[in-house]
């Protein structure tokens, strides 16, 4: 076959890849070869070329299309998207928590939301990485223990092998996390590969998992996952929470709590 008709093969191929992929928002590479009739390492070397040029992402064993990945906006312009959703998930994750339990706040805008409705509950330990959730308690609250580590700007949480040392020895009742993106598909992902290591010692480390997350983030996806939706005891987001996103998460048999 000629240099020029593999070229065009190649072309007609790159179309209807990325229009499978814009079509259904993330495919895998096995099932990208099946549609395409090829190889996973074709399907590989098509997925580089044009995430190059910009048409596509490649995730972990697949590709999803631009507009489905989820960037991390400065904390506190996150602060203020859904803010009153935000606050209600808070609400409901307080009704989960003992007066005697040794909590883990991941960061987040949620989560420091929640903090600021521990400030009564004195007899609470509560265990975080979060330099906002550590102002909550500046002048008082429950007994507090900061990870420490480096310190992450972006999202004011400490992360790395340093705030591992103190998680390890920690045993945590419940761990509250928060996301980028999460779907039944790819899972809680985030942005940062720190980030996302230190989510998941935290989350090692807890007794039962709830995610606090509003329905803007479900059904995306971000660069680096943390952790799988069946590793999730409960679910706390907002009504306006995808159908489809519901009910994979009811099939996993995960608590979904919607307010």
């Amino acid at each position: 076959m000629s240099e020029t008709a593999t070229k065009e093969l190649a072309e007609v191929r790159w179309r209807k890849l990325r229009d499978l992929v814009h079509e259904h928002g993330i495919l895998r590479v096995e099932e990208l070869a099946a549609e395409l009739g090829v190889s996973a390492a074709t399907v590989r070397r098509d997925l580089a070329a044009l995430e190059a040029s910009g048409e596509l992402r490649r995730i972990h064993g697949g590709a999803m299309a631009p507009e489905r990945c989820a960037a991390e906006p400065l904390f506190d312009d996150k602060t203020a998207m859904a803010a009153p959703e935000k606050q209600r998930i808070a609400e409901a994750a307080l009704t989960l928590v003992g007066p005697r339990d040794v909590i883990y706040l991941d960061g987040g805008s949620t989560t420091v939301a929640l903090a600021r409705l521990l400030i009564p509950f004195k007899q609470l330990t509560v265990v975080t990485n979060s330099l906002r959730v550590a102002q909550v308690f500046s002048n008082g609250g429950p007994r507090m223990i900061l990870t420490g580590g480096e310190c992450r700007l972006l999202s004011q949480t400490f992360v790395g092998p340093l705030t591992r040392a103190v998680l390890d020895q920690m045993h945590l009742d419940i761990a509250f996390m928060g996301t980028i993106g999460v779907s039944a598909q790819q899972g809680m992902t985030t942005t940062d590969p720190a980030e996302a290591f230190t989510k998941e010692q935290a989350m090692a480390r807890a007794s039962r998992i709830v995610l606090l997350a509003d329905s803007t983030k479900f059904g995306k996806t971000s660069f680096v996952r943390f952790g799988t939706i069946d590793q999730i005891s409960t679910v706390i987001s907002d009504k306006q929470m995808p159908a489809a996103e519901r009910k994979a998460f009811q099939r996993a048999r995960v608590d979904t709590i919607l307010v």
